[in-house]
């Protein structure tokens, strides 16, 4: 089993990985640095793989307060 370490140095090459394909696909500059969808997803998916917990609970919280106001009668 690879250590937290080994984890995230894995995540750190997968990122660099993917900024270096973002690179070479050319277009505008300006296109390539701003992805503010792209990272809040990547930041999102890192922090559930951290805490499932916290994030299982909250999808809960959410569903059961949208469930609540939403009901037909």
């Amino acid at each position: 089993m690879a250590t937290q370490t080994q984890q995230s140095q894995s995540r750190n090459e997968q990122r660099s990985d993917g900024d270096m394909q973002r690179s070479q696909r050319g277009g505008n500059q300006a296109e390539n640095a701003m992805q503010p969808f792209d990272d809040m997803y990547n930041y999102f998916q890192e922090y559930a793989r951290a805490r499932p917990d916290v994030v299982a609970l909250w999808c809960f919280g959410i569903g059961f307060v949208l469930g609540w106001k939403l009901k037909p009668w």
